[in-house]
This record gives structure tokens, sequence and C-alpha cells, in this order.
């Protein structure tokens, strides 16, 4: 039997069950958000399964309280397939009266809200889940914490275990609960997979809207190169017309992006914005991203020799595993990922901003003393730019890096940490 690795969002999932009738978690499909609400549910309902779907939809239409009767917390998995269910749940919590009723899980939103007319505002917790960190696969020490960054020790320490071979494997494999107990070409395959069910059927199972499945490949190619950066829809547009033949329109680009956020395979990164010395302004698009950098491989079709031999797109689809470490990582403090671009082109890849209002500064660099040295002086003057009249200076300055032998403190107080060494 396969042994369960402990996530992240175990302990807030048990945190929030303390404090809200319901809990939805919410994920890109083979993440393992089931998987994870089995440990701590006391019944399960499993809507999909095949022998009893078409009996739980009808039960769900006549009488969806008794779906609901059960052990508590009752797990009800891919709940959006009978959206019914989630005024039902509403109402359970209302008249039961009681923290830690129900764990809802679904790997899309609902195609339609026609038949949810409460937001569950007061009864639900929402949880957006996400492929492994290395943390969480094992394949990071785990010997520097994210939060005691935030402490701004003195000295930290920590070695790093992965070489420049297995950062490569590590990319293309991605995060999938699944991939992370396979090995070599096996564990490689799993993306691919992925990508193609995406592709053949997930899009367009996401509002019930059929969609070519060439023109879909195409925009997540376009998607992928441009991984990392704040490209519009007219630049995807302009991307994948340089490439095909076929027209697309911007609005088209909008609604398959849509339908891929509906799906969680994409998540957007929102932009930071300070209150700095000098009126410089500050671009606010949003920078776009996979959920998984093993995505953007696969659409590629790129394996890990591919990215040694290009150390450009290599770096690209590492700051895409970095941001997804963040992420989740940022989420067991209460915080957020931002990214921070001005009109001059300054640029900082990462800040986690929590609730408090601390927050840290972090570049991401795929390695090597000069890469590393520039991260640390962009940090530096994005630092200086900070009125710390009118917000708290930053907590940590930080440069992420894939190959490096150990996580150090800088004479300068920036942090130079391996991801291979970072935990939440």
């Amino acid at each position: 039997m396969r042994k369960y690795k402990p996530r992240i969002a175990d302990k807030i999932l048990e945190k929030r069950l303390l404090g809200k009738g319901a809990i939805l978690i919410e994920c890109a499909k083979w993440c393992g958000k089931t998987t994870t609400a089995e440990q701590i549910a006391g019944s399960i309902l499993y809507m999909a399964d095949p022998e009893k779907e078409q009996q739980n939809l009808a039960m769900a239409e006549i009488n969806p309280g008794r779906l609901l009767k059960g052990k508590t917390p009752r797990l009800v998995d891919e709940w959006q397939i009978a959206p019914k269910l989630w005024d039902a749940v509403r109402f359970e919590v209302d008249h039961r009266n009681e923290m830690g009723q129900f764990i809802l899980t679904g790997s899309a939103v609902p195609a339609s809200f026609e038949h949810i007319h409460h937001t569950g505002t007061g009864r639900f917790s929402w949880i957006l889940m996400r492929p492994m960190s290395l943390y969480e696969s094992l394949d990071s020490t785990g010997e520097v914490s994210l939060k005691a960054l935030f402490e701004t020790p003195e000295q930290i320490k920590g070695e790093n275990s992965l070489d420049l071979n297995q950062l490569a494997f590590l990319v293309c494999r991605g995060g999938w609960p699944r991939a992370t107990d396979l090995k070599g070409k096996t564990a490689l395959e799993q993306a691919f997979d992925y990508y193609d069910a995406v592709v053949k059927s997930d899009i367009s199972r996401a509002d019930g809207i059929t969609r070519n499945p060439d023109r879909v490949k195409r925009l997540m190619r376009s998607y992928a190169r441009n991984q990392g950066l704040q490209a519009t829809n007219t630049l995807l547009k302009d991307d994948i017309m340089a490439n095909e033949v076929d027209f697309f329109d911007t609005d088209t680009i909008y609604s398959y992006i849509n339908a891929l956020q509906k799906i969680f395979v994409i998540e957007e990164m929102e932009a930071w914005i300070p209150n700095l010395r000098s009126k410089t302004a500050i671009r606010t698009s949003n920078t776009r991203y996979f959920v998984d950098p093993s995505i953007a491989v696969a659409a590629l079709g790129l394996g890990p020799q591919d990215l040694i031999g290009d150390l450009n797109t290599f770096g690209l689809l590492f700051e895409t595993m970095c941001i997804r470490d963040l992420r989740v990582f940022a989420d067991a403090l209460n915080g957020k990922v931002y990214h921070f671009r001005d009109k001059t082109g300054l640029e900082c890849d990462a800040v986690v901003h929590l609730r408090n209002g601390s927050y840290g500064l972090i570049e991401v660099k795929l390695g090597g003393d000069k890469l590393i040295e520039d991260g640390a002086e962009n940090l530096k003057t994005l630092k200086n730019k900070i009125d710390i009249n009118k917000m708290k200076a930053p907590s940590f300055l930080m440069v992420l890096i894939g190959v490096g032998d150990y996580a150090y403190r800088r004479k300068d107080g920036v942090y130079v940490v391996p991801i291979g060494c970072l935990k939440d």
C-alpha cells in the first residue's frame, strides 16, 4: 500500500476545521486533495464513483441532505458535479451549529452557478492546494525555514544535495504525488499524461464548451514560453500567430485561459504595490505561471537534457517551480506571493507578504556567483526605494538558487538559499 506523504495542507485543514462548519479544498486534478482530506475525514461520499454516480446525482436533486449524513467531518469528493450540494451543506452547517462538519473537494469550479444561491460566507473556508513542494516530496532537506527568515536570523545553515541534472529532472517530473513515488522515465511520463488529459478533455469540461485540442496545445505552448512574464493576451496571440497559421483572436485566448484557470492548471501572480520614495509607476499586470513547471515542460515537449542544453528556458521553468514551492509555504504562514516590476525595469521575482504586514523580497536564480550577485544587488536596490516611513522594512532579502552547495547569509545581510534546503 502506498504510504501517505504528509502535506503542508494537512495542518491548514486541521486548523480551519476548528473555526468553520465546512472547508472547500480546490486544486488541479492529481494534486492529492482527496487523499489529504481522507486522512482526517470521518466518513466519505465519492460523488464521481462510477458505480454510484447516477444515483448520487439523482439524490442530489431529490434529497441532497440524505447524502450529507455520516460521521463528521464528512468528505464530499468532487462536489461540483452536483452544485445543489453547496446550499445543502450551507443549510446543514447553519442548523447543526457545530464546527468541522464537512470537507468538500473539487478539481474544477462548477460549470454553472445556477443552482447555487448562497456564497457560503461565514460557513465555509477555502483552501487552494497545489502540487507537492520539494520539501513535501522529500527532495528538499528543509534545513532553512521560510518562517524563520521573517525573524531575520544572524546565520542560517543548510547543505544542498541537488545538482544540475537532478534539478532538471525535478522540474520535468513536477510535484504530482503519484509521480514522486516513481523513478526515471516512468516518473517523467506522468506530466505528459496529465497534459494530454487537459488538452483532450479536461479543458472542455471546465464550462461545457468543446475546444479544439490543437488550439489548446498551441495556447499552452505559448503560455509555457511566457512563464514568469507579464505577457498580455494580445502578446500571447501574436506569439501563437508567429508560429502557427491558424487564426486566434484575443477573445479566444481569454476564453481558453479562463477555462484553464477553472480547472486550476494556471495560477497567475498579482503585482505587489509597495509605498515607494519616488513616484515611479508600478506595472500591475499579472505574471503568467502554470501551477506546476512540468505542465510547461510537457507543453513544450522537453526533457531534462533539453533543459540542460538551454539554460535560459531552464531558468524560466526553474522559477515556476520556485514560485510553486513559495506559494505552498506562504499558505502555511497566512501569506501570499506577489511579483514586483516598475516602469524602469526594476523587478523582484517574488514577494512573500504576510497578513501582519511583514514581507520578504526574493530573487530566483539558477545558480552561479555572477547571477547571485546580480540578484542581491537588485534586491538591495528595491529595498532602498521602499518608503519605510509608510510601511515596514523588508524582513529579509533572499536569492533563491537551484545549484549551490550551501545556504548562508552574506555580509550584506542577503540570504542565499538553495531550493533543495527550503521549507515552510
